[in-house]
């Protein structure tokens, strides 16, 4: 499918993973022009990620193009299968932060960009998960030309980038004294962080990898990250990603063996700990881990002009002692007129799934509660 706006704009939509393949280097030009993007838009992510999770023609990545060709916008979207079917974004539960691209010089293509992906959604409904506050989709969504519905999503918790004794000015001066001391400590110890160049890329997520599954060994983890596919993911996407400066693994070494290792997504205004994996005999030795990288994250994004050092999604205790903001994501669903049951159904489903969920942690919680009282009964 191909369309002309009288902007001299045209639409067009790309069905073929090998034709998407080759969109890298001009998909990495417009990325660079958006300055809204994340690492998740880039092009190495979002393809990597479509060889591990995606479908046989599902794909339907929109593209509008200036007359003389240029890459203005980008929608990377796929369809889901089902009698129900939906458009939703590339990247999965993986992907902590969905978007897409468009030219901060061509405004002008978010309504045709709108009416492109309304065409292709035609009966059923676009779902974008874990919208970032002022992504570009909410650009789409406000010049969407049909029904559409706003969600919470998940909470992420950010800090802003800057060197760590700032960072400790945050927190009560108790705890800023603790938290000095457990730096004093790591530095006894001679723990040495170096960032991984990218040719060791491989070898180093391999390292990551068995590290995260030591870590977690015996306790609830994400299954996805222990699975093959994943792996395959990391290993195509993340070596370009360093090479372009949209990635960081770092690892940490004691006594010459690697304990620790993280991998870090940055774009140029925000930094993000994606994934880490460190050797349970840094608890034996009390040691703070999530101290330590953030130590580290903070020493190498504060000093590049960006504004974020994001913890990404989830509000773990640990995460709340340094005193983020949280950064609600949001759900955008949108349909063509004649989908709009079918809008109001998903939107019905989505608040009703977030309800249990909140019963059933809220429900967590006064069972410990009560635990902790020694009030449960035999």
């Amino acid at each position: 499918m191909r369309t002309t706006d009288g902007r001299g704009l045209r639409a067009e939509v790309c069905r073929n993973p090998g034709v998407f393949r080759l969109l890298g280097p001009e998909w990495a030009d417009l990325y660079g022009r958006c300055a809204t993007a994340t690492p998740f838009q880039s092009h190495a992510w979002l393809h990597s990620w479509w060889l591990s999770y995606g479908r046989p023609r599902a794909l339907r990545v929109i593209l509008v193009r200036r007359a003389d060709g240029t890459l203005v916008a980008a929608a990377p979207l796929m369809r889901s299968a089902g009698p129900f079917s939906k458009l939703t974004q590339l990247g999965g539960v993986i992907t902590d932060f969905t978007d897409v691209l468009v030219d901060d010089a061509c405004p002008e293509a978010v309504p045709v960009l709108a009416a492109a992906i309304a065409r292709v959604a035609r009966g059923t409904v676009l779902d974008l998960r874990e919208v970032r506050p002022g992504a570009a989709a909410e650009r789409l969504y406000a010049a969407w030309p049909g029904p559409r519905r706003r969600l919470p999503d998940s909470d992420c918790l950010e800090l802003p980038a800057v060197p760590m004794e700032d960072l400790l000015e945050r927190i009560p001066s108790g705890k800023a004294q603790r938290m000095r001391a457990k730096f004093r400590k790591l530095d006894a110890l001679g723990i040495d962080a170096r960032v991984v160049p990218a040719p060791e890329v491989p070898a180093a997520l391999d390292r990551l990898l068995a590290l995260h599954r030591l870590q977690w060994q015996g306790r609830g983890v994400t299954a996805e990250h222990t699975s093959g596919r994943f792996a395959r993911h990391l290993a195509r996407a993340v070596r370009p990603m360093v090479e372009r400066g949209d990635a960081m693994v770092t690892e940490f070494r004691l006594d010459g063996a690697v304990v620790c290792a993280d991998l870090t997504l940055v774009s140029p205004r925000l930094a993000g700990g994606y994934l880490y994996g460190a050797d349970p005999a840094l608890r034996a030795r009390k040691v703070d881990v999530a101290a330590m990288l953030l130590r580290h994250g903070a020493r190498e994004t504060s000093g590049h002009g960006r504004a974020t050092l994001s913890m990404l999604r989830g509000t773990e205790p640990y995460k709340h002692h340094w005193r983020p903001e949280t950064v609600p994501n949001r759900r955008l669903m949108l349909a063509g007129p004649a989908a709009r049951p079918l809008l109001w159904a998903r939107v019905g489903a989505a608040l009703g799934r977030r309800w249990a969920a909140r019963q059933a942690r809220e429900r967590e919680w006064l069972g410990r509660a009560v635990r902790r009282a020694g009030l449960g009964g035999a």
